[in-house]
């Protein structure tokens, strides 16, 4: 139920985030405890800040009142996808290629389930990436998580 919530939602409020010039980078529906919470991640080039986080949940925040996509009550937080930002469309892998990611499978893949490396890009349905000069090709369908690594 809560990806569609997620996917819904990401259609009604993106075009409103890029008129006010801003990406819409996720949205997350999750139950924390007692409560519900909506989450949108926000960003720009050169990044979001104070302002830009205000003005999208007050905008998203009144069309999410009159249209009323979600039944039970919930918590809107607007933010930036921070250091560690995801990955989850096509244009991610191809504006971070080169940077250090992260990738979370679903299931076990060559004996692991997490894998980190320089993101060559996403081909062929599968997300390349440079270890030790090696390229692992990881079926995009066995994804569950990826984003950038902080690389020291």
């Amino acid at each position: 139920m809560s990806e569609v919530i997620e996917k819904q939602i990401g259609s009604m409020v993106e075009p409103l985030i890029k008129e006010k010039g801003l990406e819409l980078v996720a949205v997350e529906y999750l139950k924390e405890g007692a409560h519900w919470y909506l989450r949108l991640y926000i960003d720009k080039e050169g990044g979001v800040d104070m302002d830009d986080c205000s003005a999208i949940s007050h905008v998203v925040s009144e069309m999410l009142d009159q249209k009323n996509p979600i039944p039970q009550a919930y918590m809107l937080e607007v933010s930036s996808p921070g250091l560690e930002r995801p990955l989850k469309k096509e244009e991610d892998f191809v504006r971070f290629r080169g940077s250090m990611v992260m990738v979370h499978t679903t299931s076990s893949f060559k004996g692991f389930k997490k894998f980190s490396g320089n993101l060559i890009g996403l081909i062929n349905d599968e997300i390349v990436l440079e270890y030790n000069d090696e390229h692992i090709a990881i079926p995009y369908n066995l994804v569950k998580k990826a984003h950038l690594a902080l690389d020291f």
